[in-house]
């Protein structure tokens, strides 16, 4: 999710919506209701996607994804203990993005970049996890995504009309088309062999109408084979990215109990920042060692600002503060899930060593200057704390 004052400024001038009510908005066709929610289907593909609620479903598909690795394994003449699980999260951040491509790339230079057993995004996450599950022979296209492209890739600007008059402030068909021109039918078909050999990808989105994140299995959808799994895998990733009210929602056509609906996705970043797994459920049954790095593709708090006297500058940065304590909360909790089920945690973000100032969305100049300093990072292979920030670092004494 995109935290700029700019955005930020931008969106709240959706206020002024109540004063022309009378304008007429875009359709769509109906929801679906309520009570069938947790029945609606995409492309009648039973395990394309999984709401948090969906316990039993998720943990079918850990296992089925343990039995295609060992499958895997003895194909290839392999056998003995199963390898250490490298898991990997990657946050939202919009243009910041580009300190997680930048860290995968000199992770890569390294020489000691996993191949990652579980790979998940949300928003800017969302788009570059399909380059980085593929691994290092995808970093120079991840580069490119990140110190190349303009705003006019992402995004054209409408008329301040459309706070009231359509979906969003922007029109993100050039995103799709950026989308459009990486991800074919040969990356889909890469993603579905690394998932026969049991590996995930997941992308979170938010359902708007149920209010409620979807976690879609990428790797499922691509090993479907099926015509429309292009434009669905492109429209996931295009919906995680939808900054509410600054993007247009991305409406997915679906059925329920025989009859057809439209949901209405927007950013995952909506519910959370980064995602590993659920914490219902536990990884402890594997039999095997287990590493998380989370990247959070920001700081921890917005940088230091004279807020102006006004209501616009006010709220905006409330809202900027309250998004970057919501990612830091996030980390939080992957951490109380990691140690509750034996994983090792780490975590990166971007340091107030980074001082770089911010000219605008989508600025090359700064992408690139942010790549450069996740590139040395992880050619270094510094920055990755263990505990979430702050923990541990108490006042001895200061307890009742």
């Amino acid at each position: 999710m995109v935290l700029s004052g700019e955005w930020v400024r931008l969106l709240l001038l959706l206020t002024t919506g109540f004063l022309l009510s009378a304008c007429s908005q875009p359709s769509r066709l109906a929801a679906v209701p309520s009570g069938a929610v947790t029945r609606a289907s995409v492309l009648n593909l039973p395990n394309a996607r999984f709401l948090v609620t969906d316990r039993a479903a998720m943990a079918a598909e850990g296992r089925a994804s343990l039995e295609r690795e060992k499958a895997a394994r003895k194909a290839e003449g392999r056998s003995g203990p199963l390898p250490t699980a490298h898991f990997l999260a990657l946050s939202g951040g919009g243009d910041d993005g580009a300190f997680g491509a930048g860290l995968l790339r000199g992770w890569s230079e390294r020489g000691d970049r996993p191949t990652f057993k579980l790979v998940t995004g949300i928003s800017t996450g969302a788009l570059s996890a399909p380059f980085i599950f593929l691994g290092p022979a995808y970093d120079d296209a991840l580069a490119e995504v990140y110190t190349q492209s303009t705003q006019t890739d992402i995004f054209k600007r409408r008329s301040i009309l459309a706070a009231v008059t359509d979906d969003a402030l922007t029109d993100t068909t050039p995103l799709y088309g950026t989308i459009s021109r990486y991800l074919d039918d040969a990356f889909l078909d890469r993603i579905a062999a690394e998932y026969d050999k049991g590996r995930l990808l997941l992308v979170a989105t938010t359902n708007l109408d149920a209010a409620q994140p979807v976690i879609w299995n990428i790797g499922a959808i691509a090993k479907s084979g099926g015509p429309q799994r292009l434009e669905l895998v492109r429209r996931i990733l295009l919906a995680s990215a939808a900054i509410p009210a600054a993007f247009p929602p991305v409406m997915f056509d679906v059925t329920a109990d025989g009859q057809a609906y439209q949901e209405m996705h927007v950013d995952g970043g909506a519910v959370a920042q980064v995602f590993l797994y659920p914490p219902t459920l536990s990884v402890r049954e594997s039999p095997r060692r287990r590493v998380a790095y989370i990247i959070r593709n920001g700081k921890l708090s917005p940088p230091w600002e004279d807020v102006k006297r006004r209501t616009v500058s006010i709220a905006g940065r409330a809202i900027a503060t309250m998004i970057a304590s919501s990612g830091v909360g996030d980390t939080y909790r992957i951490y109380a899930t990691t140690q509750r089920d034996g994983v090792a945690f780490n975590l990166a973000y971007i340091g107030d060593d980074f001082q770089e100032p911010y000219p605008g969305p989508f600025d090359p100049g700064y992408m690139g200057k942010l790549y450069r300093y996740g590139q040395d990072r992880g050619r270094r292979g510094t920055g990755w704390q263990t505990t979430p920030p702050g923990y541990g670092t108490a006042v001895p004494g200061s307890g009742a």
